[in-house]
């Protein structure tokens, strides 16, 4: 009992750490700029979510702390959660700083959300070959919406775009149908339609065309003169953390870590007293949570995952005969391809990965069910008394006592009658404790000596 107390102690003890160490360490990987009056350049490339909230936040704070002469914000996302990207539009609205939205790299894209963030830019760039636009609003889970929510919802994201376009001098008829009719421009056309303001292939090539531009920043709207000649150039890249929940949001790896992470937890059930599986499952779900908080998800595919592990574990403890872990594994491929139902591949759990990973859970429990029945097929275990009228061989003389060789184990023994020699068979006749009473074998034992 005290070995189990401490272990459980120090599981929970693991689990209350984990929280503060990785607030440690987002402190101690966060990047402290010094030089002022420097351009500072951001970049991300992913999905509109609240890590690059985070991101942004962070790093307009740093410039306008520094006195920074500008923020170059390169942008490459297929879209994402419109909460976290009127946060965005509304920190950039806010920044004392201008900034600088720059579509990169060459092959990029600023779709969906990323068409908001782009626009929201004091001035806004695109390198060549990019393209921007396909802002239509989906649902949650990437689903069309129905007739009256979707007026709703649209007209509110043409609200909110059209004042965003206007406020900077750029094609508000342009962005209307970026929402309306999805329409999308690529880098050239972008230009011609005074969607962006230039085309620039590097950096430098951002700064040099901005350098003069006069724009209004800051909540009082006040006039700055880009001044970005000969500016030095801070790269103010992701801290560790930030990275690592980028990772995270990844659709596979939320699915990876929600499955897993279940796995690992009823491991514990089956298991108990075991530290390490329960552990790492909490870890994992509590991971998985935060990655689909980030996500576009459908929660019908997480109470189907749920459903798949439930499945699992009533094939454990009720023999369905593979019934119930068919239908587990066919929950977890409905449920992973549930999601995140997006036409969107970026917000997609792999189609592979699903199938491949419901075939080894599934597989598993097959496994463990099979040991099951074997196991429930084998005679019942009634105690040493098993083994009166089983024949044993002699390893030392009895007389009366001794020791006898028994299904690959040496016992006590005593024999009733005349002393048995080393080598000869015997009958277990009955068992007291340990020690074995045998009887010599009446069928010519001396025949059977040495056997």
């Amino acid at each position: 009992m005290p070995v189990r107390s401490s272990r459980s102690r120090a599981s929970r003890l693991l689990l209350i750490s984990i929280p503060f160490l990785l607030v440690a360490l987002g402190a101690v990987c966060a990047p402290s700029i010094d030089e002022r009056g420097a351009v500072h350049v951001l970049t991300y490339d992913g999905t509109v979510d609240p890590v690059m909230v985070n991101y942004i936040d962070r790093g307009i704070d740093e410039a306008e702390r520094t006195d920074a002469r500008a923020v170059v914000l390169r942008l490459d996302t297929p879209g994402g959660l419109v909460s976290s990207m009127e946060k965005i539009v509304k920190r950039i609205n806010s920044s004392d700083v201008p900034v600088i939205t720059y579509v990169w790299p060459s092959g990029g894209h600023a779709a969906s959300a990323g068409t908001f963030i782009t626009l929201a830019g004091h001035v806004a760039a695109m390198a060549p070959s990019t393209r921007i636009g396909a802002a239509s609003p989906v649902g949650s889970g990437g689903e069309d919406l129905d007739s009256t929510l979707e007026e709703k919802v649209t007209e509110d994201l043409v609200a909110l775009i059209v004042g965003i376009a206007r406020e900077r001098g750029r094609n508000a008829e342009w962005a209307e149908q970026a929402v309306r009719r999805a329409a999308a421009a690529s880098s050239g056309e972008a230009v011609e339609l005074r969607v962006v303001d230039f085309e620039a292939r590097t950096l430098d090539s951002v700064l040099q065309q901005s350098e003069g531009r006069t724009v209004r920043v800051g909540e009082e709207n006040r006039p700055v003169t880009l001044r970005l000649a000969g500016a030095p150039v801070v790269e103010n890249d992701r801290t560790l953390i930030e990275r690592f929940l980028s990772i995270l949001s990844d659709p596979n790896i939320a699915f990876l870590l929600l499955s897993l992470g279940a796995l690992a937890l009823l491991f514990e059930l089956l298991h108990p007293g075991v530290i390490a599986p329960g552990v790492v499952g909490v870890i994992a779900l509590l991971l998985a949570f935060f990655a689909l908080g980030t996500l576009p998800v459908n929660w019908v595919g997480v109470a189907l995952i749920g459903l798949a592990f439930a499945l699992f574990v009533a094939e454990v403890f009720v023999t369905g005969f593979g019934a119930l872990g068919i239908g587990g594994a066919v929950a977890l491929v409905l449920g992973g391809l549930f999601l995140t139902s997006t036409s969107n591949p970026d917000f997609q759990v792999d189609r592979w990965l699903i199938y491949t990973l419901a075939a080894v859970i599934a597989g598993f429990f097959m496994m463990v069910v099979t040991a099951l029945l074997r196991t429930r097929r084998m005679p019942a275990y009634m105690g040493a008394q098993t083994l009166v009228g089983k024949r044993a061989v002699v390893r030392s003389r009895l007389d009366p006592d001794g020791f006898v060789f028994l299904e690959g184990a040496r016992w006590k023994a005593h024999t009733e009658g005349s002393p048995v020699e080393e080598g000869t068979r015997v009958r277990v006749v009955a068992v007291q404790g340990l020690k074995l009473t045998v009887r010599r074998e009446p069928a010519d034992a001396q025949a059977e000596k040495g056997v």
